[in-house]
């Protein structure tokens, strides 16, 4: 594996270092790199490197020029196939423009005066060697300038009126503050978002300008808003602002069998009412409310003025989906050299109460030939399972307000049936939920509310080889694999937020399970099992707390190269009825979205180190998890992306089981368990999907035997240490 790294590194190498002047014309020079200094050193250069015009050749990882090395690998007979895809892959030269330095100068100059400092100036030095230049942009932005007294010339007395109250307790603009030209750019976008939510329909923020006076010898800039009137071309002559109520709200479709949707839906949908003052925010929020609703396929609002009034009919277009749809999916199966196949079939009925309620129902079914297991009766893995799904595009619950009941939201009844029968044992698995999901888009932030949701599980019959071996033998005896091969209900809630802006993501969920029949349980004198926990129906009910935390922060160098840094925390508490988390609310570690350098679920929980494949998938499965994790991100060519990735991070649990030696979490020690692996990855990025693959190696692995197995970084093994990961979107 070392000779391997060698050898990437080396390639990586010779394309940097392959030279380009080839294709530099004479007298002329390719551009090496491109530099932005300052005398002052808390001036942001990073944002003021895009008023750069000339970049020089993209590097791969911020550190190496492969596309460039790429294309000067290639001949200049384009006639050649070889040369054309080399050159298609690569990256052409840039060569150095002395027209646009000096337009990248003018710019930087201009965008120092949008900053307030308007005695800016830019120096630009460049330094040749050989073929190559080097572009050196000095800037000397000086003195900065302040805002000093702030006027307003409203010209429009109505408008004035409505923005009176807003200036003199909102006001944005305020002496002492920096002069920067998009602060007041701002000002200008909120006082038109105020007047097109106030029933101004025809304005825009032309209408508003400002003069800017400084006086000699002072940093004081003094800034005086003007708001025009109404002019409906440059020749026209100036008039008051219409200010534009609402007469009718009418609804049309191009069926020609009328509409599928019931009014009284279309009307919650519709922030838009008669007899109030046009606003732009509403109408925003009414095709955002539209485009929900699974019934609808497109919506077109116009508003048309009513001759020699202040009024407006608003036509709001609606084209609706087919109602129903059938899909079916096949699918291929690899469980360890196990061969498969599975297919689902599934309804959907987009308006099934012409409420845009959305009903599925899918019927899928599973087989696997299943091999190599001693001992057990020669049967293969067949499941088959029904779910059906209600889906309403509002809060359907009693005692909502009428606005709240608009608020951008779904809810969801499901239940499903799972039956899986193998060589081992046979499951029946029974669930139902019923789900809230609402969200606000204008603060980037979406939530989840599982008001109910029920699990029953079902062992009908587990092979005599399979007690034996790990549930009644006493010298093998399982709690945690026992537990989890038991009948069991769960009747748990939830409630989860979700941000994401592009830059920063974050996620927390909180769930608990069994609160509820615990309490009922005491009062209403539950009957006891064997192992002293209250039961329902005969049935021992799961009892825990579970939190998750999830973030990922982007740092963005440019177009083509991205850090990201993400950071993950679970941890779950079973407690009352429940000694042992429910298998499928247990953390693992390892796998596509984890710490890639190990397989999924081939690590922890702490030092643990797996010793029965057959059941390793349940031991190394653990009540707390923290993963962290670096990846760089650069574009390569054409639909592929690169990365390089460094992730840590384990599992623990929270008490100590004897089937999980060196498991438990010990503050004094969970730091030397923390499990650490690098790789590389390629993803063909088709925009809508990203097919992802990536290689991962050990570097610390806390489950050793050896000092080299423990610090594998310095001891690479490919056969020991390698894991390879296929998966569909970014992991993080």
């Amino acid at each position: 594996m070392k000779k391997s790294n060698y050898y990437i590194l080396f390639l990586l190498l010779f394309l940097t270092a392959c030279s380009a002047s080839k294709f530099v014309p004479e007298q002329e020079y390719l551009l090496d790199a491109v530099e932005l200094k300052s005398d002052q050193k808390d001036l942001n250069l990073s944002a003021l490197s895009s008023y750069v015009r000339q970049k020089a050749n993209s590097k791969w990882f911020s550190i190496f020029k492969v596309p460039l090395g790429a294309y000067s690998l290639s001949g200049r007979d384009t006639s050649k196939w070889i040369n054309r895809t080399l050159q298609n892959i690569g990256e052409k030269p840039v060569i150095y423009d002395t027209a646009q330095a000096k337009l990248s100068c003018e710019d930087l100059r201009l965008a120092l005066h949008n900053l307030g400092y308007l005695n800016a100036s830019v120096d630009l030095k460049t330094k040749i060697r050989g073929k190559k230049i080097k572009a050196i942009y000095t800037l000397y932005p000086g003195e900065s300038y302040y805002i000093g007294k702030v006027n307003y010339d409203i010209q429009d007395e109505n408008i004035a009126k409505v923005l009176r109250l807003d200036i003199l307790s909102n006001r944005k603009l305020k002496p002492g503050m920096q002069f920067v030209v998009s602060v007041l750019d701002n000002e200008r976008k909120r006082i038109t978002s105020i007047l097109e939510d106030s029933g101004y329909y025809r304005f825009h923020k032309d209408f508003i300008q400002y003069t800017a006076d400084t006086i000699q010898g002072s940093k004081e800039v003094g800034v005086t808003l003007h708001l025009y009137k109404y002019r409906a071309s440059s020749n026209s002559v100036e008039v008051p602002h219409t200010r534009y109520r609402l007469r009718n709200v009418n609804f049309l479709t191009n069926d020609s069998d009328g509409f599928h949707i019931r009014k009284r839906v279309l009307e919650n949908a519709t922030f838009l009412t008669p007899g109030d003052y046009y606003n732009s925010s509403d109408l925003h929020r009414t095709y955002n409310k539209f485009s929900r609703l699974q019934a609808v396929k497109y919506t077109n609002i116009r508003f048309l003025e009513v001759p020699d009034t202040n009024l407006l009919d608003c036509n709001i277009q609606i084209s609706t989906n087919k109602p129903s749809t059938i899909s079916f999916l096949p699918e291929g199966t690899n469980t360890a050299g196990d061969l498969g196949a599975a297919a689902s079939l599934t309804y959907t009925n987009r308006n099934l109460f012409r409420g845009s309620e959305q009903f599925s129902v899918t019927l899928r079914g599973a087989y696997e030939a299943i091999t190599g297991l001693e001992g057990y009766q020669d049967q293969d893995y067949q499941e088959y399972s029904i779910e059906s799904k209600l889906q309403f595009p509002r809060f359907v619950a009693p005692f909502l307000s009428k606005s709240f009941q608009k608020q951008n939201a779904t809810s969801e009844l499901s239940v499903g049936w799972n039956l899986q029968n193998r060589p081992e044992f046979h499951r029946r698995v029974f669930s139902g939920a019923w789900r809230y999901r609402w969200n606000e888009p204008s603060h980037s932030i979406s939530y989840r509310l599982d008001l109910l949701d029920l699990n029953y599980v079902y062992m009908p019959w587990i092979s005599e080889t399979f007690k034996h071996d790990y549930l009644d033998s006493v010298s093998n005896r399982n709690a945690i694999l026992r537990y989890n091969y038991e009948d069991l209900f769960i009747m748990k809630i939830g409630f989860g937020v979700n941000y994401n802006d592009g830059i920063d993501a974050f996620r927390i969920n909180v769930e608990t399970a069994g609160n509820l029949l615990s309490g009922l349980a005491s009062i209403g004198n539950f009957k006891k099992n064997d192992d002293q926990q209250y039961t329902l129906f005969n049935i021992a009910y799961a009892q825990y707390a579970k939190f998750d935390f999830d973030y990922t922060h982007l740092f963005k160098f440019d177009n083509r190269n991205t850090l990201a840094l993400h950071a993950a925390f679970g941890i779950a508490y079973p407690y009352g009825n429940s000694t042992i988390l429910p298998f499928e609310k247990r953390y693992f570690s390892g796998g596509a979205n984890s710490v890639r350098g190990w397989s999924v679920r081939e690590l922890g929980p702490g030092r643990f180190r797996g010793t029965d494949g057959r059941i390793d998938f349940v031991n190394q499965t653990g009540d707390m998890k923290l993963d962290l994790n670096a990846e760089l991100r650069s574009h390569l060519f054409w639909k592929f992306d690169g990365a390089f990735f460094v992730d840590a991070g384990n599992i623990w649990t929270l008490r100590n089981y004897e089937e999980q030696p060196g498991g438990q979490f010990k503050f004094s020690e969970f730091y030397k368990q923390i499990a650490v692996a690098y790789g590389l990855g390629l993803r063909l990025n088709f925009s809508y999907f990203i097919l992802r693959f990536d290689m991962g190696m050990k570097a610390i692995n806390p489950a050793y035997q050896t000092s080299k197995e423990h610090y594998a970084i310095f001891h690479p093994n490919f056969n020991r240490d390698f894991a390879f990961h296929f998966a569909v979107g970014l992991p993080f």
